[in-house]
């Protein structure tokens, strides 16, 4: 009887046991994405652009206010891509998906 009891686990201890390795683990990871897209892109880029959804294959969907400004980042789409990265801590951004915004 040498065991000793332990006491009850934390409730944030337990969901992020239970999360991790989870698909809904997965969708949440990616979904949190998704609020680094401001910092990581500044404030120029933020004021037209709209970080909307992220797939499982790591394509970050964004809305661009103007063609011009779609054509812009498509050309920054590497750096930008390394950004969010960092920024989020993990590389689940592989590739960025510009669209008007409608």
């Amino acid at each position: 009887m040498s065991e000793r009891r332990r006491g009850p686990a934390k409730v944030g201890d337990a969901l992020a046991d239970m999360l991790s390795g989870s698909a809904l683990g997965a969708r949440i990871a990616r979904a949190e994405v998704l609020g680094h897209w401001a910092a990581a892109v500044g404030p120029q880029i933020a004021a037209v652009t709209h970080a909307r959804a992220i797939a499982e294959n790591g394509t970050l969907t964004v809305s661009v206010k103007t063609n011009g400004w779609v054509q812009e980042l498509s050309m920054m789409e590497r750096s930008l891509v390394a950004k969010v990265n960092k920024s989020a801590g993990t590389e689940i951004v592989k590739r960025i998906r510009w669209e008007l915004y409608r």
